[in-house]
């Protein structure tokens, strides 16, 4: 008895350790954005006075809200085009029957180990033929299609009992009413999962859409961030650091309210 107690605060004890460590990084952002610039230069780490001024500035003197929402824009609609590509990808290896499908999705999959790096040229070549530079779409739609998604949405959709099929094909229904009355009911907590995770790896870009893009016009919150540190903002940390505590804002969000369903996906076996 007292031995399992033992084993239990010792558990207690490491996890705390390993959650202070992950969280050092955010409470030290936020200890130096509530601090002036004199304060920070001197080697404090912690503000004498809280200068809640600074995430004032970040709105007001840096085009930080519309660096937020062009990465709301890029991240919601890749987000929704790859949950609708993915959906209708894995409903068709799954419960459609054609030649050569198993060799098609193995041909799919094997997209997901070519490197970005790879694809860069290809892409900025198609985009600027498209005459999409500096546009929206530029920036979202290379990342529509995703072998992840797809392969997650599969995994999920064969987990459905193949006997609703059969009910379904009895009651006449067609392909879309299945999927919509009956496959994505039964598997929308990984699809939200999915959705969450598509979410926070577009937001949080910082590569291709620097590549394609060369004005602030549709540039991301990432891409602002880096900027601040090239203008005349580039000494006043305490604004810098404020700026990126904004930006990290929706991604704890996400994380927070979509945590029960990052542990279900996990639980499910569909993220490893």
């Amino acid at each position: 008895m007292q031995s399992s107690r033992l084993q239990k605060n010792g558990r207690f004890i490491v996890l705390l350790l390993f959650a202070i460590l992950l969280l050092l990084p955010l409470f030290l952002g936020i200890s130096l954005s509530l601090s002036s610039s004199q304060s920070i230069a001197q080697g404090n780490l912690l503000p004498r006075h809280l200068e809640f001024s600074n995430y004032i500035k970040v709105f007001t003197n840096t085009p930080m809200a519309s660096f937020l929402l062009h990465s709301l824009i890029v991240s919601g609609m890749v987000t929704v085009g790859q949950i609708v590509l993915s959906i209708m990808a894995a409903y068709a290896f799954v419960f459609l029957n054609f030649r050569f499908k198993k060799t098609l999705f193995i041909l799919f999959l094997s997209t997901m180990m070519l490197p970005f790096e790879a694809q860069i040229i290809p892409n900025f070549a198609t985009m600027r033929d498209l005459n999409l530079l500096n546009t929206y779409a530029s920036i979202g739609l290379p990342f529509l299609a995703s072998a992840f998604g797809t392969f997650m949405m599969k995994t999920s959709f064969e987990q459905v009992p193949i006997e609703l099929k059969h009910l379904s094909d009895i009651e006449g229904l067609n392909h879309w009413q299945f999927a919509t009355r009956v496959v994505i009911p039964y598997t929308k907590v990984n699809i939200i999962t999915f959705a969450l995770y598509s979410f926070l790896t577009n937001w949080n870009m910082y590569l291709w859409p620097l590549i394609a893009t060369t004005n602030n016009n549709v540039r991301t919150v990432q891409i602002g961030l880096r900027q601040l540190r090239s203008q005349d903002t580039a000494s006043n940390w305490g604004l810098i650091m404020a700026a990126t505590i904004v930006s990290v804002i929706p991604t704890l969000l996400i994380i927070f309210l979509g945590q029960k369903y990052f542990k279900k996906g996990l639980t499910n076996g569909v993220i490893k």
